[in-house]
């Protein structure tokens, strides 16, 4: 009984000393601070090598982010980075961040992403790390650019293809793809640059889940006694509200291409001009999808095993939402592992 008694009094003062801190600002999140080089850069587009003295497996892996949200989510924090794991694994590992899309990236369509920069990109990869060809994983949209890519491009060096969390179903995207396939002018969105402001692409997620707010607040309140979790908390709500603009010119083309046609289920994919079909993808597969995931739903993402050519591919899903495939315990209990272990199949080990 003095125990307990002693252990809430304990918890209580840490409250009082976390709740302090929170509403004065005096804990910032740190996240993405995983040691990196910047070793290429075209316009807004950055592509970062992290720094690693035990490469121990090739080809070089290539993680490609999405154009909507930041991407340090995937270096979220010290022991909570799937950036980390993948380099205690060994790769050599190459983040392509698009940045923050301003005025001058207002009339960027898919094709300036999927048919230059990361092909530019891929090279640079080549360049530096002298492979040949390299391991190619897109996260969320991320992923339907880089399948965009590898389906225009099947002579692309990609040796195996991941993509997590990753909508080709848009008509069960949400609410969100609703209202464009309903009829809705992306132009009457648009901000003065041209671009859809990060507030839309935040307010359209949280209609999704309306209560969530209120549900993150009171476990917040309940563990605020945790110098963890509420460090984890601060660097998940960081990264939830931190939305950049999302290139006008590729709003029209999602609206018109992958919403209302609904082009990579029914392949009626066009880029540059030339028909795309993601039959064309042959290289080893692996799709991760979570059954809890409100933004990226089961439906949107599951047909993307039958969509793609390949003769060796794999459908991963997992009990978990959508950031959980890459932080938290489910991604270090089961998807980092199965991810990093589909890589290893497909890669080199260095002796």
């Amino acid at each position: 009984m003095i125990d307990r008694v002693r252990r809430e009094v304990e918890r209580n003062a840490a409250r009082a000393r976390n709740g302090i801190k929170l509403v004065a600002g005096r804990t910032p999140a740190n996240v993405g601070l995983s040691p990196k080089d910047t070793v290429w850069e075209h316009g807004r587009t950055t592509l970062y090598r992290y720094r690693s003295d035990d490469v121990r497996i090739s080809p070089p892996l290539l993680l490609v982010f999405s154009l909507i949200s930041r991407s340090y989510v995937l270096d979220l924090s010290p022991g909570n980075s799937f950036v980390e794991r993948l380099q205690r694994a060994g790769f050599d590992v190459y983040l392509l961040d698009w940045g923050e899309a301003d005025e001058r990236d207002a009339q960027n369509r898919l094709e300036d992403y999927t048919d230059d920069y990361l092909p530019a990109a891929i090279e640079r990869v080549r360049e530096l790390s002298g492979a040949d060809e390299i391991s190619l994983l897109g996260y969320c949209f991320g992923g339907v650019l880089t399948m965009l890519h590898a389906a225009h491009h099947p002579e692309s060096p990609i040796r195996s293809h991941t993509v997590m969390a990753t909508p080709v179903d848009f008509t069960k995207v949400g609410p969100m793809t609703n209202i464009m396939s309903s009829g809705l002018a992306v132009d009457s969105v648009l901000d003065a640059d041209g671009n859809v402001p990060p507030g839309v692409m935040l307010q359209s997620f949280r209609t999704l889940t309306p209560t969530a707010e209120i549900t993150t607040y009171v476990n917040l309140l309940e563990k605020l006694w945790s110098d963890d979790y509420v460090a984890a908390h601060q660097a998940m709500t960081t990264w939830g509200n931190d939305h950049v603009p999302f290139p006008g010119g590729v709003a029209r083309q999602v609206a018109d291409m992958l919403v209302r046609d609904n082009g990579m289920i029914t392949d009626r994919l066009s880029l540059g001009g030339d028909r795309v079909h993601l039959a064309d993808i042959t290289t080893p597969f692996l799709g991760v999808l979570a059954t809890r995931d409100h933004i990226i739903p089961e439906p949107a993402a599951e047909p993307v095993i039958d969509l793609v050519g390949s003769a060796d591919k794999y459908l991963l899903k997992l009990a978990g939402g959508h950031i959980g495939l890459v932080v938290g315990r489910t991604a270090a209990k089961t998807t980092i592992p199965t991810i990093i272990e589909f890589l290893q199949r497909q890669s080199e080990v260095r002796r």
